[in-house]
């Protein structure tokens, strides 16, 4: 039986795990101010026939806080990949040298500070949202195992501990964008 609750709580925590891995890709793909590689995280390159992502296809490098440079390993790769920096729609103009690309990334406004706060607050509620499903699923789960009443009611005790602790991790890594955001 310990097996079967020791599997299950696993499981629970396995996927709580994958809510906060989400939420990380997720937060790190949305601009805080300064210039980042993962910026560039949604592009999609066309590439050979298949859309290919941009990190795939060339070296994306910060010379400084406010620019990234583009530098793709096929020179012919340039057009295309300015035309995917265009229609992935981030709000960057991108200035091809006839050797690598350069955005100059502009600073955030306050209320597009305050709106990527909003956003990264949606973002983390839905991890939240991933996380009690986890905990939902787990209980349901224990609910079919033949255990006696402590059993169960100890194992909900540990699925909720799980569940709080993978909570206050997303709170926590909102706090942390929150920052980041907000520091000009």
């Amino acid at each position: 039986m310990e097996e079967e609750v020791e599997f299950l709580l696993d499981a629970a925590k396995e996927a709580m795990n994958r809510a906060i891995e989400h939420l990380d890709k997720e937060l790190r793909s949305i601009r805080a101010g300064k210039a980042t590689p993962a910026m560039l995280s949604t592009v999609m390159v066309e590439y050979y026939g298949s859309q290919t992502p941009l990190s795939q296809v060339a070296n994306i490098n910060t010379p400084d806080a406010r620019t990234l440079s583009i530098q793709p390993w096929e020179k012919s790769m340039l057009q295309e990949i300015e035309k995917a920096i265009m229609v992935a729609n981030l709000g960057f103009n991108p200035m091809n040298n006839g050797d690598f690309i350069i955005i100059n990334v502009p600073p955030l406004t306050e209320e597009r500070r305050i709106e990527l706060v909003k956003q990264s607050k949606a973002l983390t509620e839905d991890a939240k949202v991933g996380i009690r499903s986890a905990r939902k699923e787990a209980n349901s789960d224990l609910k079919k195992l033949d255990l006696s009443e402590d059993m169960i009611s100890n194992t909900e005790d540990d699925i909720q501990e799980l569940t709080n602790s993978f909570v206050k991790i997303a709170d926590d890594r909102l706090a942390v964008k929150e920052k980041e955001i907000m520091t000009i």
